[in-house]
């Protein structure tokens, strides 16, 4: 940083906050120095508050919130379905972003009786899970006749790098994409947390009214159990990690029926379950 005030961030913004800005810095290499711009990604506290009761703080990239609230509210059970956001307010605040979601009263209720909070990380897996029981919620066993051959698999990773806009420019954030054999890599969202990246990927395809059991979701981290547990969530039969999966998101995967691959790469990949469902010519 130069002299400590160059880099200096803002960190009020009064027509809303970017998912990056531009600063000063010193950069060495090869024992030369230059000063530059360079781009950072920008990490803001997002306050997801249900029926005018604060629930969570999440540190997110401020971008697509409206299907990161969805996806978020989806996958941790809140509420069961779409139609079930009656609605989701957008308020910028000097400090962060507050959004505003109303649901029926009884899942506002459910979610009061769990007595689940949370603030602070970028991104969690488990938000607020305060039991055992809270925190390893099984899905239902997915099902679709979803097949994908790794060619189609490695074109698709072949493709994703091309898609992470935001990543180009910071190099620090994550990316869950959604792809269809046959059709390749169609939405993409990001987010300088993993889940939150997944979440905004599950609110868009479940506002969107896409058919789930039709792709699979390609996330450039690795696979750990919420991951897999947020995809299984909603039907989604298969997910790829360019990372490695946990033990506990193996045996949760291949106890919901979901294929998980890890390690994916243009030239690599290892089926950890259900490997009917990726063929390959020998």
């Amino acid at each position: 940083m130069t002299n400590g005030s160059a880099a200096t961030l803002p960190l009020s913004l009064e027509l809303g906050w970017p998912s990056y800005q531009q600063i000063t810095v010193d950069r060495w290499r090869g024992g030369q120095h230059e000063q530059l711009q360079d781009t950072i990604a920008e990490e803001v506290p997002i306050s997801l508050i249900y029926n005018g009761v604060p629930h969570v703080v999440m540190l997110a990239t401020p971008t697509n919130l409206e299907e990161f609230a969805l996806g978020f509210s989806i996958t941790e059970g809140i509420i069961k379905n779409p139609q079930e956001l009656l609605s989701a307010r957008i308020y910028n605040r000097s400090n962060g972003i507050e959004v505003q979601l109303k649901v029926p009263e009884h899942r506002f209720q459910g979610l009061a009786d769990k007595g689940r909070n949370l603030t602070g990380r970028t991104g969690c897996g488990l938000c607020g899970a305060s039991t055992l029981k809270q925190a390893i919620r099984q899905p239902n066993p997915v099902s679709g006749s979803l097949t994908l051959s790794a060619a189609e698999l490695r074109s698709a990773l072949t493709d994703i790098k091309q898609h992470q806009k935001l990543n180009q420019l910071t190099g620090a954030v994550h990316a869950a994409a959604w792809a269809v054999p046959g059709q390749g890599i169609l939405d993409i969202r990001e987010d300088v947390g993993r889940h939150n990246a997944l979440d905004k990927l599950i609110g868009f395809l479940l506002r969107t009214g896409k058919d789930l059991s039709a792709g699979f979701i390609i996330v450039t981290s690795r696979a750990s159990y919420e991951m897999v547990q947020k995809t299984a969530w909603v039907g989604i039969t298969l997910l790829a990690a360019i990372s490695a999966p946990t033990g506990l998101a193996i045996r949760l995967a291949d106890e919901a029926g979901l294929t998980l691959i890890g390690f994916a790469r243009d030239d690599q990949h290892v089926v950890y379950t259900h490997p009917q469902r990726l063929t390959h010519n020998h």
